[in-house]
Formats: structure tokens, C-alpha cells, sequence
């Protein structure tokens, strides 16, 4: 185990392997395109956005460029940063989102449409079905059917890829595997949800569901968010950048040279992000990176935190939840189309307008979480 103290040397060397991230991250890249491209392993643009020209290259650019960010974060980690303590679950957290992300990444590349049975059909097969056996089981399976269909508001339409309440059950794993090592293996300091001024709450086993919680909000608000070229990316580099030096502030070395390794590999990833991408996060990244974060900032005690050194990506993440109640309560959208950055996108915002003027939004708010923490 490598142990730290808040010096300039151990600050030098944390931020040492964001540079080696990037490095490492940059050599990839051309490869990992190159095989992407040979693989034909593009999504298409959405079909929503189908209208607005500067979306038209993205039905040919390639996905699961996130592949680039989420294997340098665990090679370097294992080769130099491996911690049963603290590094081995959160490495295997990224990588359980990540191998989800991935299986939909792919799903939606090669799979067949896939269609999940309406409740309306459930109700009528309950009544008219020939076999009681039958009918039986469709009345007993009636609320995990009504909730694969309330899961399918939160989801963009239906198409080839993983369904929402299946990416929730695996996330709800994650999540748990999550809640017992903070709660059991990192110890009873970890019970505890510490505030700004020396205000602490004990949650006790609260906290387990409060865990899985933010790890499942988390993973799917940096999903939404990966909507623009760049977009993520760059507010992520800002996040893990704070990260890594509340790890280093708060006495957690092998969490801080984590988070600068992802930092650094983020940077690279946006170069070649950043429009005209030449590949795009895909889910594997955006999954795993959000379970990486939340399960990073709470492994550093920065629950209460958290929020605000994720901003935008929890901003996106409730537009989405505000305009699905919306349309199902009210009858009526409240955004021209959720996520938020297309709102704007389709209010004349041009999409480099839009992404950069997220990062400083994202920024400041992440500034103000590091400057909350340090109180």
C-alpha cells in the first residue's frame, strides 16, 4: 500500500500519472479507432435529432470509444496503483458497469429490435387466455411486467440495446457490492455523511440504500449527459481533476493516483472527442466512468459533496425526470427534448455553444463542491 501525506512530492507524483494516463491513453487511441471503424461498430444518430444537419456524421462515427478510458483507469491501476483496501472494488465496479455498458454498446450494433410486451396485453391475456396455468402466471408476474414498462419512460425508444429495467437490476448489484464494502470492509467511519463546518450525521445501515442509490443515479446521469461531442468528457476531466485532489486532501493516495489516471485518460479521450469526433464514449465509458465516480467520491467520505462536484451531469439526469412526469402527469413537455444540452440544441444553440458553456457551468459548481468540502 502506498502511503501518502499532503506534500508537494506526493502531489507531484498523483498528478505524474495523469500524465502518464494520457500518454498511455493517446498511443491507444489511433488503435482503438482504427478497430472500431474496421468493426463497423457505429449506433447511428438519433433518429430525434435526424433533422439537424450537424448531426448527419454521427450515424457513421464509431461507439465504445469509452473502451480507451475504462482500460488505461484498470491496466495502470493494477500495474501501479493495486490496493485490496481501496482500489480492488472500485476498479471492479467500473469494470461490472462497463462489461453492462459494453453488452449494450453491442446490442444496439449488431443485436435484433427487441420488444417488451405492453400491460394492456398482459391485462387482456389475464382475462382471455386459454390455459388457467397461463393466466395464472400472467397475474402473478402483473407488477414486475408494470415495472418493465414504467422503466421504459426513462429509456429513449425501443430499439436493440439492453432495456432500462434490466441496466437497473445489474446497477442495483453494483450498487449493493458497493454499500457492503463501504459498510462493512472500510468501517465504521464510513457510517457517518460528513457536511461542510464539522456537521456529521450517523446514517447506520442507512446508508447501505443511500449507496446504492447514488451509485445507480450516478452511472445514469453520466450516461445521459453523453450526448454531444465532448460533452462528457470534459466535464468529467473537471470532476475527476477535483477528485483527485480531495483524495490527496483528505489522506486516500491510491484513490487520488486513480482519479488522476482517469483524468489524464479523459483528456486524451476528448481529443479525439471533441467535434468532428472520430469516436464516441458509448456506454461502456459513461457507465462505468459514472459508477467510478460516485464509488470514488464516497470512498473518500464526499457523500454530502457529491452532488455538486457532478453538477451537470445530475442536472441532465432530473431533466429528463421532470419532462417523462411531465408528459405521463400533465400531458405537456416542459423542454423541447430532454436531455437539457438537446433543448438548447434545438433552440438554436449551435452544439459547440452548447458543450462549452455546460464545462463552465460544470465547472463552477464543481469549484464550489471543492471549496464546500475543504470547510
Amino acid at each position: 500500500m502506498i502511503t501518502f501525506l499532503t506534500g508537494t512530492a506526493d502531489l507531484a507524483y498523483i498528478f505524474g500519472f495523469s500524465i502518464l494516463g494520457a500518454f498511455v491513453a493517446f498511443l491507444l487511441a489511433p488503435l482503438l479507432i482504427r478497430f472500431l471503424s474496421r468493426f463497423h461498430v457505429v449506433k447511428g444518430a438519433k433518429v430525434e435529432l435526424a433533422a439537424l444537419g450537424s448531426h448527419a456524421y454521427k450515424a457513421t462515427t464509431p461507439v465504445m470509444g469509452g473502451l480507451l478510458v475504462i482500460f488505461t483507469v484498470a491496466l495502470l491501476t493494477y500495474l501501479f496503483d493495486w490496493s485490496r483496501s481501496f482500489t480492488y472494488v472500485p476498479v471492479g465496479i467500473m469494470l461490472m458497469a462497463a462489461a453492462l455498458g459494453m453488452i449494450d454498446d453491442i446490442m444496439n450494433v449488431y443485436g435484433a429490435e427487441r420488444r417488451s410486451r405492453k400491460l394492456d396485453h398482459v391485462l387482456t391475456l389475464i382475462r382471455v387466455h386459454h390455459d388457467w396455468k397461463m393466466r395464472l402466471w400472467y397475474a402473478a408476474t402483473l407488477p414486475w411486467t408494470a415495472f418493465k414498462r414504467m422503466s421504459v419512460w426513462f429509456g429513449s425508444r425501443p430499439g436493440k440495446g439492453v432495456f432500462v429495467h434490466e441496466k437497473l437490476i445489474l446497477q442495483f448489484i453494483a450498487g449493493s457490492i458497493t454499500a457492503w464494502w463501504i459498510y462493512d470492509k472500510l468501517g465504521p467511519a464510513w457510517h457517518f455523511v460528513y457536511f461542510p463546518w464539522n456537521l456529521t450525521w450517523n446514517a447506520g445501515w442507512f446508508i447501505v440504500p443511500i449507496i446504492v442509490l447514488v451509485v445507480m443515479f450516478t452511472a445514469n446521469a453520466v450516461n445521459i449527459a453523453d450526448g454531444m461531442d465532448g460533452l462528457a468528457g470534459g466535464m468529467l476531466i473537471i470532476t475527476f481533476t477535483a477528485l483527485t485532489m480531495l483524495s490527496w486532501i483528505n489522506g486516500f493516495g491510491e484513490i487520488a493516483v486513480m482519479n488522476a489516471i482517469a483524468a489524464g485518460s479523459l483528456a486524451a479521450y476528448t481529443y479525439f472527442n471533441i467535434k468532428p469526433a472520430r469516436f464516441m464514449m458509448g456506454d461502456i465509458g459513461s457507465l462505468g466512468l459514472g459508477a467510478l465516480l460516485a464509488v470514488n467520491a464516497m470512498a473518500i467520505g464526499e457523500l454530502s459533496s457529491l452532488f455538486f462536484l457532478g453538477f451537470m451531469f445530475y442536472i441532465e439526469a432530473l431533466s429528463v425526470i421532470i419532462q417523462v412526469l411531465s408528459r405521463y402527469i400533465l400531458g405537456r413537455k416542459v423542454f423541447r427534448m430532454a436531455p437539457l444540452h438537446h433543448h438548447f440544441e434545438l433552440s438554436g444553440w449551435s452544439e459547440e455553444r452548447t458543450v462549452m458553456r455546460f464545462w463552465v457551468i460544470h465547472f463552477i459548481f464543481v469549484v464550489f463542491g471543492f471549496w464546500l468540502a475543504l470547510h
